[in-house]
């Protein structure tokens, strides 16, 4: 069995896109895709690293997540 992920969503406050973008594609190098039409509306960005997507969705009662940690090996 083969297992794999396009993308994870994380949430965002609203109005927080250029910080994001700051962030993840000026800090960490990420590349942003740019998200369908449809989508885009709703503000947030898209960034890929490799085969992994970030969807970075808007929240509008956007609370940061108490437990939230990461991990490197």
């Amino acid at each position: 069995m083969t297992f794999g992920l396009h993308h994870v969503q994380l949430a965002i406050e609203p109005g927080s896109e250029d910080r994001c973008r700051e962030f993840y594609v000026g800090v960490l190098g990420l590349t942003e895709v740019p998200k369908p039409p449809e989508l885009a509306a709703r503000g947030g960005l898209w960034v890929r690293a490799g085969g992994l997507e970030l969807h970075l969705g808007v929240e509008a009662d956007f609370r940061p997540a108490r437990k939230a940690h990461g991990s490197s090996v």
